[in-house]
Protein backbone atom coordinates (compact mmCIF):
# COMPACT_ATOMS: atom_id res chain seq x y z
CA UNK A 1 0.00 0.00 0.00
CA UNK A 2 2.87 2.47 0.67
CA UNK A 3 4.66 2.04 -2.47
CA UNK A 4 1.23 2.90 -4.58
CA UNK A 5 0.51 5.66 -2.28
CA UNK A 6 4.26 6.85 -3.54
CA UNK A 7 3.25 6.40 -6.76
CA UNK A 8 0.36 8.38 -7.32
CA UNK A 9 2.02 11.23 -5.27
CA UNK A 10 4.62 10.97 -8.04
CA UNK A 11 2.09 11.26 -10.53
CA UNK A 12 0.32 14.76 -9.25
CA UNK A 13 3.88 16.12 -9.00
CA UNK A 14 4.74 14.91 -12.33
CA UNK A 15 1.75 16.59 -13.68
CA UNK A 16 2.46 19.67 -11.63
CA UNK A 17 -0.52 20.15 -9.97
CA UNK A 18 -0.83 20.94 -6.24
CA UNK A 19 -3.70 22.13 -3.75
CA UNK A 20 -2.67 25.19 -1.48
CA UNK A 21 -6.26 26.03 -0.21
CA UNK A 22 -8.55 23.53 1.88
CA UNK A 23 -11.67 23.06 -0.71
CA UNK A 24 -14.04 21.57 1.71
CA UNK A 25 -14.56 18.70 3.97
CA UNK A 26 -17.12 17.25 2.18
CA UNK A 27 -14.62 16.51 -0.96
CA UNK A 28 -12.28 13.75 -0.12
CA UNK A 29 -8.22 14.78 -1.35
CA UNK A 30 -8.70 11.88 -4.28
CA UNK A 31 -11.93 13.85 -5.92
CA UNK A 32 -9.55 17.19 -5.50
CA UNK A 33 -6.67 15.98 -6.91
CA UNK A 34 -8.87 14.09 -10.14
CA UNK A 35 -10.58 18.04 -10.53
CA UNK A 36 -6.80 19.10 -10.66
CA UNK A 37 -5.24 16.59 -13.07
CA UNK A 38 -8.30 17.51 -15.41
CA UNK A 39 -7.78 21.19 -15.46
CA UNK A 40 -4.01 20.63 -15.99
CA UNK A 41 -4.47 17.97 -18.85
CA UNK A 42 -6.72 20.55 -20.60
CA UNK A 43 -4.69 23.68 -19.71
CA UNK A 44 -1.39 21.54 -20.81
CA UNK A 45 -3.57 21.12 -24.45
CA UNK A 46 -3.22 25.14 -25.03
CA UNK A 47 0.31 25.54 -23.70
CA UNK A 48 3.70 26.35 -25.62
CA UNK A 49 5.27 22.91 -25.99
CA UNK A 50 7.50 22.27 -22.89
CA UNK A 51 4.97 24.95 -20.39
CA UNK A 52 4.67 23.67 -16.82
CA UNK A 53 1.33 23.80 -15.80
CA UNK A 54 0.51 24.54 -12.31
CA UNK A 55 -2.86 24.40 -11.21
CA UNK A 56 -3.70 25.18 -7.58
CA UNK A 57 -7.57 24.59 -5.83
CA UNK A 58 -9.32 27.00 -4.07
CA UNK A 59 -12.61 26.40 -2.13
CA UNK A 60 -16.41 25.54 -2.10
CA UNK A 61 -18.39 28.01 -0.78
CA UNK A 62 -18.83 27.41 2.94
CA UNK A 63 -21.85 27.47 3.24
CA UNK A 64 -22.73 24.18 1.04
CA UNK A 65 -23.81 21.10 2.59
CA UNK A 66 -23.27 18.00 0.16
CA UNK A 67 -24.87 14.48 0.71
CA UNK A 68 -22.26 11.91 0.96
CA UNK A 69 -20.88 10.34 -2.68
CA UNK A 70 -19.23 7.21 -3.11
CA UNK A 71 -18.61 8.27 -6.72
CA UNK A 72 -17.34 11.85 -7.75
CA UNK A 73 -17.04 12.96 -11.85
CA UNK A 74 -14.91 16.22 -12.22
CA UNK A 75 -15.72 17.44 -15.71
CA UNK A 76 -15.18 20.64 -18.13
CA UNK A 77 -17.78 23.43 -17.71
CA UNK A 78 -18.89 24.78 -21.27
CA UNK A 79 -17.46 28.19 -21.76
CA UNK A 80 -15.54 28.30 -18.64
CA UNK A 81 -11.69 29.59 -19.46
CA UNK A 82 -9.12 26.79 -18.88
CA UNK A 83 -6.53 28.96 -17.83
CA UNK A 84 -6.46 31.89 -15.66
CA UNK A 85 -8.95 31.53 -12.89
CA UNK A 86 -11.34 28.86 -13.70
CA UNK A 87 -13.81 26.21 -12.08
CA UNK A 88 -13.73 22.58 -12.91
CA UNK A 89 -17.45 20.81 -12.11
CA UNK A 90 -17.91 17.97 -9.41
CA UNK A 91 -20.96 16.07 -9.52
CA UNK A 92 -21.63 12.73 -7.69
CA UNK A 93 -23.22 10.33 -9.72
CA UNK A 94 -22.83 7.25 -7.29
CA UNK A 95 -25.18 8.42 -4.21
CA UNK A 96 -28.15 8.55 -2.29
CA UNK A 97 -28.53 12.46 -3.46
CA UNK A 98 -26.73 13.47 -6.82
CA UNK A 99 -25.55 17.21 -6.50
CA UNK A 100 -23.26 19.40 -8.78
CA UNK A 101 -20.94 22.08 -7.47
CA UNK A 102 -18.18 23.73 -9.00
CA UNK A 103 -14.36 23.64 -7.62
CA UNK A 104 -12.46 27.04 -8.21
CA UNK A 105 -8.93 26.69 -9.65
CA UNK A 106 -6.66 28.94 -10.73
CA UNK A 107 -4.00 28.12 -13.43
CA UNK A 108 -0.52 29.35 -14.43
CA UNK A 109 1.25 28.22 -17.27
CA UNK A 110 4.90 29.17 -17.21
CA UNK A 111 6.82 28.91 -20.50
CA UNK A 112 9.67 31.50 -21.60
CA UNK A 113 8.07 34.83 -22.73
CA UNK A 114 9.73 38.64 -23.76
CA UNK A 115 9.20 40.91 -21.08
CA UNK A 116 10.99 44.70 -20.26
CA UNK A 117 14.43 44.72 -18.78
CA UNK A 118 13.74 48.17 -17.40
CA UNK A 119 10.91 50.48 -17.51
CA UNK A 120 9.62 51.52 -20.91
CA UNK A 121 7.85 54.32 -21.39
CA UNK A 122 4.63 54.86 -23.74
CA UNK A 123 5.45 55.14 -26.96
CA UNK A 124 8.39 53.67 -26.88
CA UNK A 125 10.37 52.40 -30.29
CA UNK A 126 11.50 49.00 -28.70
CA UNK A 127 14.84 47.43 -29.72
CA UNK A 128 15.59 44.05 -28.63
CA UNK A 129 18.58 44.85 -26.39
CA UNK A 130 15.60 46.71 -24.08
CA UNK A 131 13.93 42.88 -23.80
CA UNK A 132 14.78 39.82 -22.64
CA UNK A 133 12.96 36.54 -22.58
CA UNK A 134 12.55 34.71 -19.21
CA UNK A 135 9.74 31.96 -17.88
CA UNK A 136 6.20 33.74 -17.37
CA UNK A 137 3.02 32.85 -16.36
CA UNK A 138 1.32 33.07 -19.98
CA UNK A 139 -2.21 32.79 -18.74
CA UNK A 140 -1.86 36.14 -16.64
CA UNK A 141 -3.68 37.62 -19.54
CA UNK A 142 -5.59 36.55 -22.01
CA UNK A 143 -3.66 37.89 -24.88
CA UNK A 144 -0.50 35.52 -25.34
CA UNK A 145 3.35 37.00 -24.87
CA UNK A 146 5.73 37.24 -27.44
CA UNK A 147 8.31 34.45 -27.63
CA UNK A 148 11.53 36.19 -29.91
CA UNK A 149 12.73 39.79 -29.15
CA UNK A 150 14.05 40.21 -32.65
CA UNK A 151 10.85 40.03 -33.70
CA UNK A 152 9.91 43.33 -32.02
CA UNK A 153 12.11 45.40 -33.23
CA UNK A 154 10.81 49.05 -34.14
CA UNK A 155 7.73 48.42 -32.62
CA UNK A 156 5.48 51.20 -30.66
CA UNK A 157 4.41 50.78 -26.92
CA UNK A 158 0.83 51.48 -26.81
CA UNK A 159 1.20 51.68 -23.08
CA UNK A 160 4.04 52.10 -20.49
CA UNK A 161 5.88 48.74 -19.13
CA UNK A 162 7.44 48.18 -15.75
CA UNK A 163 10.50 46.53 -15.50
CA UNK A 164 10.10 42.29 -15.86
CA UNK A 165 6.75 43.01 -17.71
CA UNK A 166 5.23 40.29 -20.33
CA UNK A 167 5.12 42.24 -23.82
CA UNK A 168 1.37 41.18 -25.11
CA UNK A 169 0.18 41.90 -28.58
CA UNK A 170 -2.33 44.55 -26.68
CA UNK A 171 1.04 46.48 -25.77
CA UNK A 172 1.46 47.81 -28.67
CA UNK A 173 0.30 49.40 -31.58
CA UNK A 174 -1.08 48.46 -34.50
CA UNK A 175 1.25 48.86 -37.78
CA UNK A 176 -0.08 50.21 -40.92
CA UNK A 177 1.29 47.32 -43.36
CA UNK A 178 0.01 49.96 -46.70
CA UNK A 179 -2.13 53.03 -47.07
CA UNK A 180 -4.74 54.03 -50.24
CA UNK A 181 -3.29 53.72 -53.61
CA UNK A 182 -0.83 50.98 -52.86
CA UNK A 183 -0.54 47.96 -55.07
CA UNK A 184 -1.00 45.37 -52.33
CA UNK A 185 -1.23 41.30 -53.25
CA UNK A 186 -4.43 39.57 -52.58
CA UNK A 187 -4.79 36.08 -50.86
CA UNK A 188 -7.94 34.95 -51.63
CA UNK A 189 -8.88 31.64 -48.96
CA UNK A 190 -11.71 29.48 -49.30
CA UNK A 191 -12.35 25.53 -48.29
CA UNK A 192 -9.26 23.73 -49.45
CA UNK A 193 -8.02 26.18 -51.64
CA UNK A 194 -5.96 29.37 -51.92
CA UNK A 195 -5.55 31.66 -54.50
CA UNK A 196 -3.33 34.86 -55.29
CA UNK A 197 -3.55 38.14 -57.36
CA UNK A 198 -3.00 42.00 -57.86
CA UNK A 199 -4.83 44.91 -56.73
CA UNK A 200 -4.77 48.38 -55.68
CA UNK A 201 -5.77 49.59 -51.76
CA UNK A 202 -8.73 51.82 -51.72
CA UNK A 203 -8.47 52.15 -47.76
CA UNK A 204 -5.72 51.92 -45.06
CA UNK A 205 -4.28 48.72 -43.95
CA UNK A 206 -4.07 48.51 -40.07
CA UNK A 207 -2.87 45.04 -38.82
CA UNK A 208 -5.63 43.06 -37.83
CA UNK A 209 -8.46 45.35 -39.26
CA UNK A 210 -10.62 45.43 -42.19
CA UNK A 211 -9.49 47.06 -45.34
CA UNK A 212 -10.68 47.10 -48.92
CA UNK A 213 -9.06 46.56 -52.01
CA UNK A 214 -9.50 46.69 -56.14
CA UNK A 215 -9.12 43.86 -57.86
CA UNK A 216 -7.37 44.14 -61.80
CA UNK A 217 -11.00 43.24 -62.78
CA UNK A 218 -12.45 45.81 -60.87
CA UNK A 219 -14.32 44.12 -58.21
CA UNK A 220 -14.32 45.66 -55.04
CA UNK A 221 -12.96 42.95 -51.89
CA UNK A 222 -13.20 43.26 -48.11
CA UNK A 223 -10.15 41.77 -46.24
CA UNK A 224 -7.74 41.54 -43.18
CA UNK A 225 -4.31 43.24 -43.45
CA UNK A 226 -1.96 40.74 -42.33
CA UNK A 227 1.55 41.63 -43.69
CA UNK A 228 3.67 44.15 -45.88
CA UNK A 229 1.25 45.00 -49.21
CA UNK A 230 -0.84 42.01 -48.57
CA UNK A 231 -4.73 41.45 -47.88
CA UNK A 232 -6.13 38.15 -47.07
CA UNK A 233 -10.08 37.70 -48.02
CA UNK A 234 -11.84 34.99 -47.19
CA UNK A 235 -14.46 33.35 -49.60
Amino acid sequence: MAARACGALALWAGLSVGATAEPGAALPPQTVAHALTLASEAATVLAPRGARVVVEAGSLDPRLSLAPCTRVEPHMLPGVPVWGRSRIGLRCVEGATHWNVSLPVTVAVWAPGVVARGPLPIGTHLDPSQLQRTEIDWAAAPAAPFEDPALLAGRVLLRPLAAGQALRGVDLQARQWFAPGDSVRIVATGPGFSVTGEGQALTAGIEGQSARVQARDGGVLTGRAVSDRCIEVKL
